[in-house]
């Protein structure tokens, strides 16, 4: 069965969503020296997949506008250390925490392009 293998933050600002994501998550990203402007995004070791940022080639998305990307979830220990991390770093809450029950707490986040992303804390 075919699966997920990788993803792509869409980013007016690459540098600062790479900082973003790496101050909250502690991933590593870097520059790829390709023929392309784009950076590769490391999650850790485990499950889960890699990724990349590449430069928004057009508007961001409207501020209510309905999704039109698939969105990802990021496991996290601490849904509120997450929250606090998110906030203080200027990203946004689209979807205020919630209880999932039998699989744990989950909330969706826009970043600084107002892409939107979730974080569960599993139980």
């Amino acid at each position: 069965m075919p699966r997920v293998v990788h993803f792509e933050i869409h980013s007016a600002d690459p540098d600062a969503a790479a900082k973003f994501y790496s101050s909250i998550f502690g991933w590593k990203i870097f520059k790829w020296d390709g023929p392309v402007e784009y950076w590769l995004v490391q999650t850790g070791d485990g499950p889960g997949i890699d990724g990349g940022i590449v430069r928004r080639q057009g508007d961001a998305p409207a501020a209510g506008a309905a999704v039109n990307a698939y969105v990802c979830t990021i496991g996290v220990e601490s849904l509120d250390e997450t929250l606090d991390s998110i906030i203080a770093k200027g990203g946004d809450i689209a979807v205020p925490k919630n209880e999932i029950p039998g699989i744990g707490t989950l909330a969706y986040f826009k970043d600084l392009d107002g892409n939107i992303f979730g974080a569960l804390q599993p139980v």
